[in-house]
């Protein structure tokens, strides 16, 4: 059993034993502590909290004791029940809330769930904030509210509607365009809210005809949830059965998007941001950002519209943060996340679907005619396993000494720079490991680079 509170949230299996696992009482303890929190803040009006959950088995459980604790904390709450993390990210200043809580574990496996809060934005929580949530969770001085002042529980059924609508009312978006190219689309909705919400933005953004696989709501995922290649094998497939012009996966909690061409091939999830940004600074010449874990592609594009581009510690708070910094027309992250400030400033594979097909149907050529022409470099990403004992700043110390002579950047883990190829490690905010990153000009010097600090840290793959 597995528990994890970091900058991404209270994560963690389902059942166990308590402060093992993410087992009701842990919910409870967390819920409350984050209610608590935001009682401190002395809101001129009684505080509200949207909630919604994706689609996992442990979903309406977790969903309901999370809404009880809220009531219970004298707390009123907006349920919107199944629903997207970007949905429930712009439901919260819609309705005036205070915060929000997204009940999901994003990419991982369907034992797993999670409590990721918002602040009154609809933005992530910062680490000060996430700090002290756990400082009060491990007091025990959480106060309930008396029975005349029980939060409210209001149950909100529609609010897809509002954020499919935003969406088509961007000026980029381009459903003309889209209406006339006749797209034929298959979705992978791996059996959560993805297979609600993505069909019905497609037919609403013109596409001829939409194939989804993996739809029903169930959280009995069809694959592993992550969409990287090994999973995706079967809409690579079903996509040439259907000579279909693209397929698109999102994760369970449709904040990351991954795409394939017609001809069954990825376009690359470290690209979907890459080809947003492309549209995007073709309208509207900015500056971007990503996080240090990302494709040197996305600068590379920025460069030539004559932009700035400016790398944040990973984490899409991180990410928000240095957009606003900078005045980022657009960014994201290299994992298929991609954000657009000018809807709001969340990971949303929704505007990233309308905003690539916007591009591909001005473009008017295939989906991988599109993808030559972006630089191609080669990323390997691997997941190391980190012994209880092991300290990861005294092996990435032991890599700064190391490689003493290159660019280093300590910002977030250890990143080094060569002259063609780079190197990231970081321990996960989500999973026990320690995760290794390289991009280079070709595939041999990418997967080189990180056997070598696999080699100097003794580090071993978590699956081997």
């Amino acid at each position: 059993m597995t528990l994890i509170a970091s900058i991404s949230g209270i994560r963690g299996t389902i059942g166990g034993v308590p402060g093992r696992g993410l087992t009701p009482p842990d919910i409870v303890r967390f819920t409350a502590a984050y209610g608590h929190l935001l009682l401190s803040c002395n809101f001129a009006e009684k505080p509200r909290v949207v909630v919604g959950r994706d689609g996992r088995v442990s979903g309406p459980m977790v969903e309901q004791l999370v809404l009880g604790t809220l009531a219970g904390m004298g707390i009123d709450t907006v349920h919107l029940g199944l629903a997207s993390t970007p949905t429930v990210e712009m439901a919260v200043p819609h309705f005036r809330a205070q915060g929000g809580i997204i009940l999901t574990a994003s990419h991982n496996p369907m034992e797993w769930n999670a409590l990721k809060l918002l602040n009154e934005a609809g933005e992530f929580i910062t680490d000060e904030e996430g700090k002290e949530i756990l400082r009060i969770a491990g007091s025990g001085t959480v106060e309930y509210a008396r029975v005349d002042h029980i939060g409210n529980i209001r149950a909100v059924n529609d609010f897809d509607d509002i954020h499919i609508a935003r969406i088509l009312d961007l000026d980029l978006v381009n459903t003309e365009a889209i209406r006339e190219a006749g797209f034929t689309v298959v979705v992978d909705g791996i059996n959560s809210v993805g297979g609600i919400i993505v069909p019905r933005l497609l037919y609403e953004l013109g596409v001829k005809k939409v194939i989804c696989i993996n739809g029903e709501p169930d959280g009995h995922f069809a694959h592993s949830p992550e969409p990287l290649p090994d999973h995706l094998t079967d809409i690579c497939e079903k996509v040439k059965a259907e000579k279909a012009d693209l397929g698109i996966v999102v994760d369970p909690d449709v904040d990351r998007l991954a795409l394939v061409d017609e001809k069954g091939e990825l376009f690359g999830e470290e690209y979907t941001l890459v080809a947003v940004a492309d549209y995007v600074l073709m309208h509207r010449p900015g500056n971007t950002v990503s996080n240090l874990s990302s494709t040197r592609a996305l600068k590379d594009i920025t460069v030539t519209y004559g932009g700035k581009y400016t790398a944040s510690a990973v984490g899409e708070v991180n990410v928000v943060q240095k957009m606003k910094e900078t005045g980022a027309v657009i960014g994201g992250e290299g994992n298929g996340g991609v954000i657009y400030p000018a809807l709001h400033y969340g990971r949303d594979a929704l505007v990233g679907i309308a905003l690539f097909l916007s591009h591909l149907a001005k473009r008017g050529e295939t989906c991988s005619a599109l993808r030559a022409c972006y630089p191609n470099y080669y990323m390997v990403k691997e997941k190391a396993v980190l012994d209880d004992k092991a300290d990861p700043d005294i092996l990435f110390s032991k890599l700064e000494s190391h490689f003493a002579g290159e660019l280093l950047n300590r910002e977030d883990g250890l990143r080094i720079d060569f002259d063609h190829a780079w190197v990231h490690l970081r321990k996960s905010n989500t999973e026990p490991i320690v995760r290794i990153y390289a991009e280079a000009d070709n595939e041999s010097e990418a997967q080189a680079r990180v056997e070598e600090v696999m080699r100097l840290t003794g580090l071993k793959r978590k699956d081997s």
